[in-house]
């Protein structure tokens, strides 16, 4: 059962567990988000956004034509905010940071920094806790590349812990999933009100990072 953050008569938004995909894949494995949530409410949805398999949180499915488009245009003018939380490699120094590098995808399915030809790509961030080893943040992407956050953070040398693209794959496969949580999103409905959906980290997220925390007691 997909958990229901927020509905009205335009938009639905949910809790997106980790492991599912958002949408259906060209190689579908169990289904997706979109799916199940449309077999569950017994209506067609309409794609508005999208976060990676691994990233779990808060995604917005428009359920009319109409409110489709308005939410597209807020995302394309990059009006909505969204902050994630990312449990990332290594001890982060500075307690802010702004992340400016242009981003392109590589036929790999991977993305990476192109001074060249890259699309401008840029992250706000700032530490949320530091433990001996890794650092909790809080990620706000102005920009929505594909993998932004991730190949950000991994470009200045603290890739997000788990992640299976990017950083050295012996020590990401000890962590049980991609350590990356949608945790909030602020946006305009097309009633004109504004909407902000949050939700916690799942247990497999903070019962990591409890762990990390005793190491340093």
């Amino acid at each position: 059962m997909i958990s229901i953050l927020f509905e009205d008569t335009d938009v639905i938004a949910v809790d997106k567990p980790e492991g599912l995909a958002a949408i259906p894949e060209r190689h579908p494995q169990g289904g997706s988000l979109l799916e199940l949530l449309q077999a569950q409410r017994d209506e067609k949805l309409f794609v508005v956004h999208r976060i990676d398999k691994g990233t779990s949180g808060v995604i917005v499915f428009a359920r009319n034509a109409q409110a489709h488009c308005f939410l597209n245009q807020q995302f394309e003018a990059r009006q909505v905010e969204k902050v994630y939380l990312a449990l990332v490699h290594g001890v982060v120094g500075e307690d802010t940071g702004v992340i400016d590098q242009p981003l392109r995808q590589c036929g790999s399915g991977r993305s990476a920094v192109d001074p060249q030809r890259g699309k401008a790509s840029v992250t706000d961030f700032c530490v949320v806790e530091r433990f001996t080893s890794h650092t909790l943040i809080e990620a706000r992407p102005r920009t929505g590349r594909r993998h932004q956050i991730r190949v950000h953070l991994y470009h200045v040398g603290h890739p997000v812990s788990g992640d299976p693209l990017y950083g050295d794959s012996a020590i990401q496969r000890t962590f049980p999933r991609l350590m990356l949580h949608a945790q909030r999103l602020t946006l305009q409905l097309p009633s004109g009100a504004e909407l902000t959906v949050e939700t916690p980290a799942s247990v497999t997220f903070t019962s990591l990072c409890q762990n990390l925390r005793g190491e340093k007691s």
